[in-house]
């Protein structure tokens, strides 16, 4: 092996191939049909089933609203991309390369000389600086959870980063779309606490061509750097995941996120060839959020013992993710199968009622009229969860389950999205459910550094679970600063035995993209057997690829 410490990813043909040869309404497609706009153009329609009923037209990415336009990540673009059919690798995008220096501390970053934003100015350094500076400038705006620390041009088409440790694994936040690249002659002076942006200008395939409440249609860019697409609209219309199942079956509807238990005899057999039900696997799992920082969940006998009863066959079967249990570290075995150890590899975690009651026990807290006490202290917990998703009998199905198997009555609270992920950035939650996900192990595990903590009240990016744990520190420093792999193994096998046995979150179900295809119109599409990007609508890069390598069904 090279002695040479210097990580250094390279963009090439297959990375980028350029040219890249909530109860709703139901879509309202207009005059012209699902496959054509009023103007004849050839559209593709994706039917939004979780974002609500109406839109809100807000392209400002950076803004502390959590109100957002749908699919803006369409418009605007990161430096580089998620490889989630090469073990969750980190690519160049907008980069041409991405070079770390030998410590691991400065990265050097070359961009694409032939990327225009959709006015027709060239994206260049100073763009770039622009846009890595603004979560520098306000903790506010950091919603990618960045960590580097500077940023500076070289050159017209080079951009340095720097860090203060040694930073290898940390390419993922440059993949965010959390992180995109804006134009500094228009974004520059504007107040981003309150612009909403809304005549978007970005680097991306698609400009928005319509806003409506209830549908939002994109062209597509004759001008992209990537090349040309056979479609030329995209219309975004909000749905449900029970009214959009219809839309597929009729065809009003081309392109849904969906979950659907059942979909190979509802769906897939009614025309194998174009009704298509795909699952991808993102590398994270949705879990059970615990705040650390406040009792009692800082008490990790309590954690286990409600980590132990939470019932997640009951969990994936009422959410039609049958299969999807979760392991106790937090890695999906399709993507992580070769680091993930033995002892935790395919293993599924059961309800344990008896090693529950002997984990309660250990933890000092009696249980008294439902709640947890201690100390003369009691303690009432509460759930709190996202109601857009229809996530009430998901978070029922747990407190039932707690109340059972050890006596402690845990409050739902619901909440809409956007309130909840305010909640959980501020720590505003005793127990909460989100989702993990990144680049590599070091992008899933990253959320519990202590550099990403904050106090309670203080908006955290990525760790809202107020994890400070020297270990863990010690073991993400090891994995994020080095570029060994025995040493990045080792730390990340660390890792997983801090997470399945201090258990900062426990996993619930295993996150994947279920993903509808009704490929009546438009053929082309990647499958799971076949696929070098995935076919989800928010993954941006991964959502360009998809529909550049469409074309009109039969042609």
């Amino acid at each position: 092996m090279s002695t040479r410490r210097a990580f250094i990813v390279r963009a090439a043909a297959s990375a980028v191939a350029v040219p890249l040869g909530a109860s709703a309404c139901t879509a309202g497609t207009g005059a012209g049909g699902a496959g054509t706009s009023g103007k004849g153009a050839q559209a593709l329609v994706f039917g939004k089933t979780d974002g609500g009923t109406m839109f809100v037209r807000n392209y400002n990415m950076f803004g502390p609203a959590t109100q957002k336009s749908p699919n803006s990540e369409l418009i605007y673009e990161p430096l580089a991309r998620i490889d989630y059919s090469d073990g969750a690798k980190v690519k160049p995008w907008l980069a041409k390369s991405l070079e770390f220096d030998e410590s691991g501390t400065t990265l050097t970053v070359k961009l694409r000389d032939d990327v225009k934003f959709s006015d027709g100015k060239p994206m260049t350094a100073d763009d770039v600086v622009f846009s890595l500076g603004i979560p520098l400038k306000d903790s506010s705006f950091n919603t990618g959870g960045t960590t580097y620390e500077r940023v500076a041009k070289k050159d017209a088409t080079t951009v340095t980063l720097h860090w203060k440790q040694p930073a290898f694994s940390e390419l993922g936040q440059l993949a965010s779309i959390q992180v995109p690249m804006v134009p500094k002659h228009i974004w520059a002076g504007k107040d981003l606490k309150s612009w909403t942006n809304p005549d978007p200008v970005g680097t991306g395939p698609f400009t928005l061509e319509r806003f409506a409440a209830q549908q939002v249609t994109l062209r597509a860019r004759d001008d992209y750097w990537g090349g040309k697409f056979a479609l030329k609209e995209l219309k975004v219309v909000p749905t449900s995941g029970d009214a959009v199942q219809a839309q597929l079956l009729r065809g009003d509807v081309d392109w849904a996120l969906i979950a659907w238990n059942g979909a190979e005899k509802e769906y897939e057999a009614k025309d194998p060839k174009r009704h298509l039900y795909q699952k991808y696997a993102t590398g994270g799992t949705y879990a059970l959020f615990f705040n650390t920082d406040k009792a009692p969940f800082d008490n990790v006998h309590l954690r286990r013992a409600l980590a132990m009863t939470i019932p997640r066959k009951d969990i994936v079967t009422m959410l039609q993710r049958p299969g999807t249990e979760a392991g106790p570290t937090g890695l999906v075995d399709e993507v992580f199968g070769d680091v993930i150890l033995p002892e935790y590899r395919h293993k599924v975690q059961p309800v344990d009622a008896a090693g529950a009651q002997k984990e309660l026990a250990l933890s000092g807290f009696k249980v008294q009229g439902g709640k947890l006490v201690k100390d003369g202290k009691s303690y009432a917990p509460k759930l709190s969860f996202n109601q857009d998703y229809g996530w009430d009998p998901y978070a029922n199905s747990m407190i039932r389950s707690w109340q059972k198997h050890l006596g402690i009555t845990v409050k739902p609270v619901g909440a809409p999205g956007a309130n909840l992920y305010e909640q959980q950035q501020a720590g505003d939650f005793d127990l909460t459910i989100n989702f993990t996900l990144g680049g590599g192990v070091g992008g899933i595990y990253s959320g519990l550094s202590g550099r990403a903590y904050r106090p309670l009240g203080e908006k955290a990016a990525t760790n809202y679970g107020r994890w400070k744990d020297q270990a863990t520190d010690a073991a993400l420093g090891k994995l994020l600063g080095s570029n060994e792999p025995a040493v990045t193994k080792s730390a990340g096998e660390e890792l997983q035995k801090i997470v399945a046995q201090q258990v900062p979150y426990s996993p619930i179900y295993n996150s994947y993209w279920f993903i509808a295809i009704n490929a009546s119109r438009w053929e082309g599409w990647p499958t799971p057997e076949h696929f070098s990007h995935v076919p989800f609508p928010g993954l941006g890069p991964d959502t360009t690829l998809t529909l550049m390598n469409l074309k009109q069904a039969g042609k």
